[in-house]
């Protein structure tokens, strides 16, 4: 891929969405990235698609400096207007040649900004043809680098990024400011060619400030730029210009730039090169930030894994607590405790007989302990759904990037995501008679083999059920004193009167299926309500590929810069 490809492929890796959560120093990364789109689509993409097109130069600096002044002298007419109020020019001025006026007006630089022949408005470029300007050299005024609007000083440095080469105007009384020397340095890093202009030099100090300001160029790095002074003059009005005098230096040598089409090249090579160098230095931080922006969603998304994992509904299943409360108690009208565990290990056959009696004798009892139990499993499904929503509140409020995306939807969603949704309730009632109806569909399976058919059916299908789905929570973790005995009776009494019924193999394999899809039901359950949290994250993640490519696009912009 030569250069060009190279620089479009960067510009629609930029385009995309990089860097959507406030994580390390995210607001310095957007700007990076609307800087360096500022710098491919300003000047990088249109140099390099007509690399010999006119030479751009921006005529920047402070407020008050005289930019505008020193362009209407340089072209011996009134092309940018010098502002009375400050801050001046609202709207930059490009003034070209009659032959370049063509390339300019089709906007292959600076394509954001509308082009306008009459009165500039803010936010678009007015183009002026000036007949004294040599073809080859375009000049454009610039707002001022330290306007108090915030606007004109964005434009200012954008229209900078987008030049061949500065002329930067400073005066006497302020060539010592820092935000000029912002900028220099900015040049400088990126080998920007340059010219200085020390504007309203009074003859007396001409020599001394002129000296000064070399120092600090060179002290800077600049040592070497070429630095034009210009006389203090007294001008009868805002709108006067320069004697021919004041400006002839300048004027020469834009001329001769001008002309020299082999001048103009290196100038755009120098800057090209120090443009691509200064891409390729920023591009290897933008991809360790995206980075940490891939890192932190999926840090997020690991919070409600976790919460939502199921695994506080299987310490539920598993730690008794199904078989405590309503559920004993219906257990214990259904069925009884005492003599039927006494005489459990020796007498099963006369437990089982009692059981059926049980069965075909008390629908009322038996379908209460049913409720009992449902209404038992949807407490605890509800009770994990709460607690999960808790946890991952809680942990997005503490990662880096979730407190921002909690706080998008203001206090009142926060808190709604805090708790499980409102109809989870009704779901996980519908989930469990689901589950019932999947056990009971077991239990006619598996007493459809001959050997079991004549035992089912002495249970009745909803019986044998009834007790698979209190061997599913066959377990007394968490129980103490009595509730041991009884709970555990429980569960071992359904156990062995299905053993009983089906054999001890099949009570396994048929519990495991029960408990499994149970399980499995929950999870579908929980993974809906942790889409109420992963929505949030949906199409934030940058592209997998983006930080290799941005590495990528650093390493080839250097081979193919070296090469220029």
């Amino acid at each position: 891929m030569d250069l060009l490809g190279v620089l479009r492929a960067l510009r629609q890796r930029l385009g995309g969405e990089l860097f959507p959560l406030d994580v390390g120093d995210a607001a310095a990364d957007r700007r990076a990235v609307a800087e360096l789109i500022g710098q491919l689509d300003d000047y990088l993409l249109p140099r390099l698609a007509t690399i010999d097109a006119p030479l751009l130069a921006v005529v920047g600096g402070s407020t008050g400096a005289g930019k505008s002044t020193l362009v209407n002298s340089l072209v011996g007419g009134e092309v940018s207007e010098p502002g009375v109020l400050r801050p001046t020019t609202l709207a930059p001025t490009l003034v070209v040649s009659p032959a370049d006026e063509p390339w300019f007006m089709a906007a292959n630089v600076l394509p954001g900004l509308a082009r306008t022949t009459g009165h500039a408005e803010p936010g678009s470029l007015r183009v002026a043809v000036a007949a004294s300007l040599p073809a080859g050299l375009a000049l454009l005024d610039a707002p001022d680098i330290d306007s108090v609007v915030t606007a004109n000083r964005e434009l200012a440095a954008q229209l900078l990024a987008a030049a061949d080469l500065w002329l930067f105007v400073t005066t006497a009384a302020r060539y010592a400011d820092e935000v000029p020397w912002s900028f220099l340095r900015s040049a400088r890093e990126r080998s920007t060619a340059l010219a200085v202009v020390l504007d309203r030099v009074p003859p007396e100090a001409l020599e001394a400030v002129a000296a000064d300001l070399s120092r600090l160029l060179t002290e800077n790095g600049l040592g070497g730029t070429r630095l034009f002074t210009v006389r203090e003059e007294a001008l009868p009005s805002e709108k006067a210009m320069l004697s021919f005098a004041a400006v002839a230096p300048i004027s020469d040598w834009l001329g001769e730039l001008a002309r020299d089409a082999a001048e103009r090249g290196r100038i755009v090579r120098q800057t090209l090169s120090g443009a691509l160098d200064s891409v390729a230095d920023r591009l290897p931080g933008l991809a360790a930030g995206v980075e940490r922006q891939r890192a932190a969603l999926d840090e997020l998304r690991s919070i409600v894994a976790e919460a939502y994992s199921g695994q506080a509904f299987d310490e539920g299943l598993a730690d008794g607590s199904l078989l405590r409360g309503e559920v004993l108690a219906r257990w214990q009208d259904f069925i009884g405790t005492g003599d039927l565990m006494r005489a459990l290990e020796s007498r099963v056959g006369w437990l089982r007989d009692r059981i059926v009696g049980v069965f075909t004798g008390r629908p009322t009892a038996s379908a209460q302990l049913r409720v009992a139990l449902e209404s038992g499993v949807v407490t605890l499904i509800r009770g994990v759904a709460d607690r999960a929503a808790e946890q991952s509140v809680e942990g997005w409020s503490a990662a880096p990037g979730g407190a921002e995306l909690l706080d998008r939807g203001g206090a009142v969603a926060a808190t709604r995501l805090g708790r499980a949704s409102p109809d989870v309730g009704e779901r996980a009632e519908a989930l469990v008679r689901s589950w019932q109806e999947y056990v009971l569909a077991l239990v006619r399976e598996e007493g459809a083999a001959r050997r079991t058919t004549a035992r089912v059916a002495s249970f009745g299908v909803n019986g044998a059920g009834l007790l698979l789905m209190l061997a599913v929570f066959a377990s007394t973790g968490g129980l103490t004193g009595i509730e041991v005995g009884i709970a555990g009776g429980t569960s071992v009494l359904s156990q062995k009167v299905l053993e009983a019924v089906f054999g001890d193999q099949a009570v396994r394999t048929l519990t495991a299926k029960a408990r499994a899809d149970l399980r499995e039901r929950v999870r579908g359950l929980l993974a809906e309500e942790a889409g109420r949290f992963t929505a949030l994250l949906d199409g934030l993640e940058p592209d997998a590929e983006a930080a290799p490519a941005l590495r990528e696009s650093a390493t080839a912009l250097r081979e193919r810069g070296e090469a220029m």
